[in-house]
């Protein structure tokens, strides 16, 4: 029997990548212009360190919160599509192996 090609695409695996560029984007344009607002204002130089440090951290925070909460919606609607899928296939085997074998073909 001839081996099996399987297809590699990079696109369906980078999308952390994409993630990342936009994430640090964010995050580094936020924080720019925070100091530069509060430099604008002629205050101390320690007061324009305090904020950089006070904007990068809040924007982690607020970075790590917002993944947390994508990552745990995600996983609730796979257990609830899995939930659904399960349920089908006690209620109606026959009907669930012939989608099943209508999305092979």
């Amino acid at each position: 029997m001839p081996a099996r090609h399987k297809e590699q695409h990079r696109l369906e695996s980078i999308s952390w990548l994409r993630a990342a560029v936009l994430g640090a984007n964010d995050g580094i344009v936020s924080t720019a212009s925070l100091v530069t607002g509060v430099a604008s204002a002629h205050t101390a130089h320690g007061s324009v360190v305090l904020t950089a440090v006070a904007g990068l951290v809040a924007g982690a925070m607020s970075m790590a919160t917002g993944e947390y909460v994508s990552v745990s919606s995600q996983a609730d609607t796979e257990k609830a599509a899995l939930a659904q899928e399960k349920a089908e296939l006690n209620a109606d085997p026959s009907r669930e192996h012939r989608e099943l074998a209508a999305i092979y073909v």
